[in-house]
């Protein structure tokens, strides 16, 4: 349920909001696409998943952005159960959770799981003309961007463009 697939996993879920051309594009809005989108993750792609994959991460999203209090995704791991079990001598953790809910109750794992290993990993970009998020795995925690190609060049450009008027000014 954790590690790098599944952290990447509930970044992809946060980043189905993004902008394009100046306007918010929700992949999860269009039912064949979300339900395509979901199913490619391992659910169902059933209607009620949707949506509840839809609520967790708007509310996620909300908790990350601060928001939203994290207590308020206590809703989406009612009913969920973490069951221990042998496998090949080793100890393995088994979600049970109704198939519709498993795939927004994982995203809530995880999002707790990096909170707890890697408090303010989880961030949304630094351009304010950006929705998406991301995970920073540099050792100083110092990553600012979705990506330095997009949204980091655009900011040094403004910041550079600004002094430049300023400096004339």
């Amino acid at each position: 349920m954790t590690g790098r697939a599944a952290e990447e996993r509930l970044v992809e879920l946060l980043n189905t909001t993004p902008v394009v051309d100046g306007t918010v594009r929700d992949t999860l809005s269009a039912p064949d696409e979300a339900r395509a989108w979901v199913r490619e993750r391992g659910g169902t792609g059933t209607r009620e998943e949707v949506a509840r994959l839809v609520a967790v991460r708007d509310a996620i999203q909300e908790v990350v952005l601060g928001e939203r209090r994290p207590d308020s995704l206590r809703e989406f791991l009612d009913g969920v159960a973490s069951v221990p079990g042998l496998q090949d001598g080793r100890l393995e953790w088994t979600l049970r959770v109704p198939a519709e809910r498993r795939l927004a109750a994982e995203a809530v794992l995880v999002w707790a799981h990096l909170r707890e290993a890697g408090p303010g990993r989880l961030k949304p970009c630094g351009n304010p003309d950006c929705r998406l998020f991301l995970l920073d795995r540099s050792k100083p925690n110092s990553a600012r961007w979705c990506s330095m190609a997009e949204c980091g060049n655009r900011m040094k450009a403004r910041r550079h463009y600004q002094r430049v008027k300023d400096a004339r000014s």
